[in-house]
């Protein structure tokens, strides 16, 4: 009996690699059909192996596509390494049922869109050659999604998926999915789940996905000159190449290297992404620190003749202080002045190297309400100064703090530039034009000093007296101008009369 058994495991061996060995070509011309008119690409398969021991289990190795037979593109999907298994009948019934795919060196491209129904590989005619397929489970390990730029001289978008898990894969119909994926720039951990498709072969751009994201960990410190960890929560919806996400971030301890000062950085934020370029629209992103709110529009874009991203942004603020500004981007630990501010401004970071404070641009203009200076020396020269503008002296009851300090500016590689600045107190205006460097912490201002007061009148005494003579000189239709600068650093600031600078290089704090 043990022989008989023997014998009939060899001849059911023996058979079952027969029918194996003939069934392989069915298989192989079937599976061909299927990635043909389910991509609308061209198919190759290196090496396909089936066994029939358990149900129909399928080998394989070196599947290449290519997307309407561009060979001068790079593939629209490689796989390395894959297997399936499925039933004894699902080769003649329809749909063909896969119960499991195991896939191992998974790559897309994702051509760009100029390039997409366009053909110049040999003509294949798809019609009549479709094979309904469902995929009840789908399994990727180290898979890679690369969106190809239409500039050749660009790099890749590129994401590396650790691990994707589908379901429900074929019949035209969108398919549930999980996956581990890690972000390249800044590096952290995202973890996405939803539906993706179906697949459109015609145009593999127009293929609609819709999912929830968690990103963990994501290390700010990349972009030299700031730090902090950022986690990110949302959602996101739409078609590859145009793609809807919502979301809100939070990073507890952003700082700006020039200045480092730690504080908790939330954003709130709706882009659109055109996932076959990389790029992002942004509308808005609103940020909030301390007290101050910040509202950006604009988008982050390829930058032309240049490896990586651009930032460019339109950034207001209605509700902003500006101490906490100050404390952003400047190292003192005690603002040198409070108040409401309103901004708006152009924003641009450009790609390279070296700190984000060296390479960001801004230019825009601001307005400080209720504005004050920490120091309560400054606070009484001015004071001071308010008493001698009004011809009040010696009047302890007179005078008053900063009324007003407006200016627009421009930073350029870590040094703004003050076009225009002024701040009044009651009786006198400064107008100044100059530069502030924000890594030496160096002033350089020249402008004016006007007063309603006459020069004769800021003074008393003999002093009053012997400045009599000078008054017309020095008055300019009904206002006593003098010319001012300030300049040393930010913690010992020098304030003086600049008689000898060249009246051209004040134009900027002309008038009236």
């Amino acid at each position: 009996m043990v022989g008989i058994a023997l014998i009939l495991v060899v001849i059911a061996g023996v058979t079952a690699a027969i029918f194996a060995r003939h069934l392989t070509p069915i298989v192989l011309q079937r599976a061909l059909d299927m990635l043909r008119s389910r991509f609308d690409s061209e198919a190759e398969i290196r090496d396909l192996q089936v066994s029939v021991l358990q149900g129909i289990t399928v080998k394989g190795r070196g599947l290449t596509l290519h997307y309407r037979g561009r060979t001068d593109l790079p593939p629209l999907i490689e796989i390395r390494e894959f297997s399936g298994n499925m039933g004894w009948t699902s080769l003649i019934h329809k749909p063909w049922h896969i119960r499991k795919i195991e896939i191992a060196g998974l790559t897309i491209h994702i051509p760009p869109k100029e390039e997409r129904g366009i053909g110049n590989g040999p003509a294949f005619d798809l019609k009549g050659r479709d094979v309904p397929v469902l995929v009840d489970e789908l399994v990727a390990d180290n898979s890679e999604l690369d969106l190809v730029p239409s500039d050749p001289k660009k790099d890749t978008h590129q994401f590396l998926i650790h691990s994707l898990h589908m379901h429900g894969v074929g019949l035209n119909q969108a398919a549930s999915f999980t996956a581990n994926l890690t972000n390249a720039t800044p590096p952290g951990t995202i973890i996405t789940q939803g539906h993706f498709g179906p697949w459109q072969g015609e145009d593999p751009g127009q293929t609609p996905l819709a999912a929830n994201y968690t990103f963990e960990d994501a290390n700010l410190g990349v972009f030299h000159g700031i730090s902090g960890i950022l986690s990110s929560k949302g959602k996101f919806g739409g078609v590859l190449e145009d793609i809807d996400v919502r979301g809100a971030t939070d990073t507890p301890d952003f700082a700006i290297s020039i200045a480092g000062h730690r504080m908790l950085l939330h954003t709130d934020f709706e882009a659109t992404v055109d996932g076959t370029n990389g790029n992002t629209l942004l509308h808005p992103v609103i940020a909030q620190f301390l007290h101050t709110t910040l509202v950006c529009n604009g988008g982050v874009v390829k930058a032309e003749g240049r490896n990586g991203r651009e930032v460019i942004l339109d950034v207001s603020t209605d509700h902003a202080r500006l101490e906490d500004l100050l404390r952003l981007a400047v190292k003192s630990d005690q603002p040198i002045m409070t108040g409401a501010i309103k901004l708006k401004t152009k924003f641009d970071l450009p790609p390279g190297p070296g700190e984000i404070m060296d390479r960001l641009a801004l230019d825009g203009k601001f307005g400080v309400g209720g504005a004050e200076f920490a120091n309560a020396e400054i606070r009484d020269k001015l004071k001071g100064l308010s008493r001698r503008g009004l011809g009040k002296p010696e009047d302890e009851d007179a005078g008053s703090a900063v009324s007003e300090l407006r200016g627009s500016f421009r930073l350029d590689n870590g040094q703004i530039t003050f076009r225009e600045l002024r701040f009044g107190v009651t009786g006198a205006t400064v107008q100044l034009a100059g530069t502030y460097g924000l890594r030496d912490e160096r002033l350089d201002f020249h402008g004016q000093l006007r007063l309603k007061a006459k020069l004769s009148e800021v003074t008393t005494g003999v002093k009053s007296l012997l400045l009599k003579p000078f008054d017309s000189f020095f008055r300019r239709n009904g206002v006593t101008v003098l010319p001012i600068k300030v300049t040393g650093t930010r913690e010992q600031p020098s304030f003086g009369l600049d008689f000898h600078r060249k009246k051209d290089d004040s134009k900027g704090v002309e008038g009236d």
